[in-house]
């Protein structure tokens, strides 16, 4: 089996310099990881944890999000319908 994979290494033509990392993708998401919680601190956090929500709820409209105002900080729940929601969304924001 070694043997022809090392032969076939020939064929591969990878020209992505991102690549050659390879998982599977199953075993690093889960189908029920769709809660992401988010952190907010300072005068704008409010304001800060809203805008982020409307950001969520407008990219993926099926968003269910709550804020909670802790001591010290603003806490804004994000409950994405599927965990590809999740995913894209702290790519797209690179959280």
């Amino acid at each position: 089996m070694i043997k022809q994979i090392k032969q076939q290494q020939g064929n591969v033509s990878d020209s992505c310099t991102e690549c050659g990392s390879y998982v599977d993708i199953g075993a690093v998401v889960e189908a029920e990881d769709t809660i992401l919680q988010l952190s907010f601190v300072g005068d704008d956090s409010l304001l800060q944890a809203q805008s982020m929500q409307q950001v969520a709820q407008d990219r993926f409209p099926d968003t269910k999000a709550d804020i909670i105002d802790e001591d010290s900080a603003i806490s804004l729940k994000l409950d994405f319908a599927f965990s590809v929601e999740k995913m894209i969304f702290q790519l797209e924001n690179q959280l």
